[in-house]
């Protein structure tokens, strides 16, 4: 494939528009916020650990307090109102990571996705970053202990959270109109996840969206007030991309799927996920790729009206083990919420076709 000598024309243009926008806003007085999110990072036995630091450095107005979250996230709110944000590029963060301080600089759309050395132990950790000349954010991390051995990656939307997306219209009435606190968790997935966390009630937890970096506090806040265990979230960023008009969400949940594999391999993991669209293909190329690296795949099977809501079919979307019924190297079971899921682990059963 070839490579291309400059960013694509979508990214040129939102590139040229947002430098614009943040030129006008920073003239009347908006200032670089970093906002922080939960990270990860590993310490092995040797100490020589990592970290890995999320965040973003967006542009926001002088009346609001940057230590004041609810204000900056407008909690309870439309999500509609977290989009209109403009990210910084080209600014210089310090992250303090222990007793290690780390300068790092926001790249495209103000984003800073960092491996950093570490010493800090298991368990979880504060970690300040700072913008100069503005006041220190904390950003939360799990750090993974080379002893631990349960990992759970788990999907967001029509997993935990009921979405009915990607139909346009759906898409957009949920994102723009619905409230945050309206939003309604899946019944039984938080309970599921307990259950699957207590011989490790410190395993860790990682959740995984095709959605949008700017709604992720709103999700963590989602997932504290339904009782989901803590844990990063991996989101991606929508838009033009240096290669195309759109990015790719099942690309992005690829990609994330085998680096936490990589990461953490003292982990196994337990994927949960939801039949409405590429979760299933996804879990299985995983299975058969790394089958040693997982302990179960969980799919939640969406109903009839759910399914058609999601992807305009009353049927799940057609994948390839079905096609040639073949076995699954790692258990699967399937359930249409998360107290089917959690009862079928009460009677362990053999490995069975995706």
């Amino acid at each position: 494939m070839t490579v291309p000598t400059q960013p694509h024309v979508g990214a040129r243009i939102e590139n040229a528009v947002m430098g614009r926008i943040a030129g006008l806003l920073r003239r009347f007085g908006w200032q670089p916020l970093a906002v922080p999110y939960t990270g990860y990072g590993s310490a092995p036995a040797d100490g020589q650990g990592w970290v890995r630091v999320l965040l973003r450095v967006k542009l926001r107005p002088p009346r609001i307090d940057p230590q004041d979250e609810s204000s900056e996230d407008d909690e309870g709110g439309r999500w509609w109102r977290k989009f209109f944000t403009v990210g910084l590029g080209d600014v210089p963060v310090t992250v303090q990571v222990g007793g290690r301080a780390h300068e790092v600089s926001s790249g495209r759309g103000g984003y800073i996705d960092a491996v950093l050395a570490s010493d800090l132990a298991p368990g979880w950790h504060e970690v300040a970053v700072r913008v100069e000349g503005r006041p220190t954010a904390v950003a939360d991390l799990r750090v993974v202990g080379p002893g631990e051995r349960l990992g759970l990656i788990s999907d967001i939307d029509d997993t935990v959270m009921i979405t009915a997306l990607p139909r346009p219209l759906l898409a957009f009435w949920n994102t723009f109109v619905v409230k945050e606190t309206s939003r309604r968790p899946v019944p039984g997935m938080a309970a599921l996840y307990g259950r699957l966390r207590e011989q490790e009630p410190d395993a860790l937890v990682v959740y995984l969206s095709t959605g949008a970096w700017n709604v992720a506090r709103a999700i963590s806040r989602f997932l504290e007030r339904n009782d989901y265990p803590r844990g990063p979230l991996l989101m991606t960023d929508w838009g033009p991309t240096n290669e195309g008009w759109f990015r790719s969400g099942r690309d992005h949940k690829h990609r994330e799927l085998r680096r936490l594999v990589g990461d953490l391999p003292q982990l196994r993991w337990v994927l949960v996920g939801d039949d409405g669209q590429h979760d299933p293909q996804l879990y299985e190329g995983l299975a058969d790729e790394v089958p040693q690296s997982l302990r179960m795949v969980l799919i939640r099977q969406l109903s009839a009206v759910e399914q058609v809501l999601t992807h305009g079919s009353p049927l799940p979307p057609p994948n390839r083990s079905q096609a040639l019924n073949a076995p699954s190297p790692v258990p699967w079971l399937r359930g249409t919420d998360g107290a089917a899921l959690t009862a079928q682990l009460e009677q362990p059963r053999p490995s069975s076709a995706t």
